[in-house]
């Protein structure tokens, strides 16, 4: 019997979707996740793999190279990530924030430029908005991008960037006026080939999400065309940043839930297979309560995902509604993972149990996409 009740949003063309996404899923991420983890990325052709068969960019237009859905599907496919166990392949970032950044926000040229090529796996995305001294204050960012002719002259640093080392296209959050706050913020959309003063870091050595590329770069004098602007008006990167931020923060409550379902799931299995004192773990009440709680918590937060998702896919959802489910789903993640692995025992606590990945993955939904402190300090502006 299934956790949760079947969600409101999903249709039979959904539901066929489904059948490619776990396909790829199970077939091209599960089976690599501890080779990647030591790898500290992905492989590069999973991305043009992922592009053939069309996983890309899957609700941008398809007269833009992508594959003409909603935002229902990049939940499906994030849903099946999950529960593959795969928590390396950066896709979410790609398609469902880089990708809208310049779908929301891009010139015509810049869209028929830049997202056939996402979406064929050609170009690989990341955000760089994180500054070594800059967390969640994005208005207060150090990185400059100062007008000279025909280009912007961009300096600065930026660190733990998702598909940092990988990517090919990186939107630059930086400042066009440092004399002002959030009206000097621009986005600028960096080609890293042949791009003079252009450097990567490390990839970062994380507690969890092992496999996931995240990197520091460098940007000392990188010269970027004036029309790789985006949007073609400077002092608007805020504001895009604002209107983008819900559906990230949506991305990030789609996995949180997907994992903590998945985590349900794969501890009653061997609380039932796993046997103490002459019987199963399951039958100890101990057990079933925590149980009955996680699973409780796995239900609540899916009905109110739900809720959300629907209103996305409306246009409705606000920035307090996301705030939300950021912060509600990926604090209810940590509690249920770690009392999920504490019913693996010891066993729990050795990374070839899928429940220490998920534990050590659950922790920095809390802190990325805006700390579950900023997603409170949003929520009560609205009070």
């Amino acid at each position: 019997m299934p956790l949760t009740q079947r969600s409101s949003w999903l249709t039979e063309d959904l539901d066929t979707f489904r059948d490619l996404a776990r396909s790829f899923c199970q077939k091209e991420l599960a089976p690599h996740q501890e080779r990647w983890a030591q790898a500290k990325q992905v492989d590069r052709e999973l991305w043009n793999k992922a592009g053939e068969v069309g996983l890309l960019c899957l609700s941008v237009p398809e007269e833009y190279g992508g594959g003409g859905g909603t935002f229902a599907h990049e939940a499906v496919l994030l849903e099946e990530q999950a529960k593959a166990g795969d928590d390396a392949w950066g896709n979410a970032v790609h398609s469902g924030i880089v990708a809208h950044y310049l779908l929301a926000c891009g010139t015509e040229d810049q869209k028929r430029r830049y997202l056939p090529r996402l979406a064929s796996g050609e170009l690989v995305g990341a955000i760089a908005m994180t500054e070594p001294g800059t967390g969640s204050d994005l208005q207060n960012v150090r990185s400059k991008a100062i007008r000279d002719g025909d280009h912007y002259v961009l300096n600065g640093a930026k660190t733990f960037i998702t598909n940092g080392a990988q990517a090919n296209l990186v939107v630059v959050v930086a400042k066009t006026d440092p004399a002002e706050k959030a009206q000097g913020v621009s986005l600028l959309l960096l080609e890293t080939e042949g791009a003079e003063g252009f450097r990567r870091g490390r990839v970062l050595d994380k507690v969890g999400l092992k496999g996931q590329d995240t990197a520091e770069l460098f940007f000392d004098d990188v010269r970027i065309p004036a029309e790789n602007l985006l949007g073609g008006t400077e002092g608007l990167g805020f504001v895009h940043l604002m209107q983008q931020l819900p559906q990230e923060r949506l991305i990030i409550a789609v996995s949180a839930v997907a994992a903590m379902e998945s985590a349900v799931e794969m501890t009653v299995a061997y609380t039932k297979e796993r046997t103490a004192f002459g019987r199963e773990i399951f039958k100890f009440q101990n057990t079933k309560f925590t149980l009955a709680e996680a699973a409780t918590e796995v239900a609540v937060s899916k009905a109110y995902l739900d809720q959300c998702i629907e209103r996305h896919l409306r246009g409705e959802l606000d920035v307090t509604g996301a705030a939300m489910a950021k912060w509600w789903t990926t604090d209810r993640l940590s509690r249920v993972a770690d009392e999920c692995l504490q019913l693996f025992g010891g066993y729990g606590y050795m990374t070839e149990y899928p429940i220490s990945r998920a534990w050590t993955a659950a922790r920095v939904q809390r802190i990325f996409g805006g700390t579950n402190e900023i997603m409170k300090e949003i929520i009560s502006r609205s009070l």
